[in-house]
């Protein structure tokens, strides 16, 4: 038994593009290479006494004593639980954004304290790391990375969103 084509109603292919493919191994690589910086990050510090990573925010001179120790007690796991959330792909776009907002924060506290000329251990991955010209644009790579991840996660979403609803 023929049935005839045009008495069968297809539903329209929703097929992936080029650009598709590309933004999803953009996203990919993006997230897993921020994800392992910050777990990397959170692991040094969590190796070590909180006290001593303490004393490294303690050097940028912007907290207060009960601010330095709740960003030296909590900030190692904040690291974890993004990096380990951005290399699962568990809430890609608000782990995304939530690494790029602690990153901006992290960029702007080490060009304060560079300008500043303290001689000081930055603290970003452990306790034995000078800040240099070098922390700045190492963690400014770091924050690139991380926004155009963070970009790339909502245009994404915005772009199948549109494309169920045509």
């Amino acid at each position: 038994m023929a049935t005839d084509p045009r008495s069968v109603r297809s539903a329209p292919r929703k097929s992936k593009t080029a650009m598709d493919t590309l933004i999803w191994w953009l996203i990919l690589a993006g997230r897993l290479f921020v994800g392992i910086v910050f777990v990397y990050a959170a692991y040094t510090k969590l190796q070590h006494p909180w006290m001593l990573f303490a004393m490294s925010v303690d050097s940028y001179q912007m907290l207060s004593e009960s601010g330095v120790e709740f960003v030296a007690r909590v900030l190692p796991w904040i690291e974890l639980v993004l990096g380990a959330m951005l290399i699962i792909g568990i809430w890609v776009r608000w782990a995304a954004a939530a690494a790029t907002a602690v990153l901006v924060v992290f960029v702007i506290a080490i060009i304060r304290a560079y300008t500043m000329r303290l001689t000081i251990n930055c603290g970003c991955f452990g306790t034995n790391e000078s800040l240099t010209k070098f922390t700045i644009v190492r963690d400014a790579g770091f924050l690139a990375v991380s926004l155009v991840v963070t970009v790339l996660a909502f245009v994404r979403r915005r772009r199948l969103k549109a494309r169920r609803a045509a």
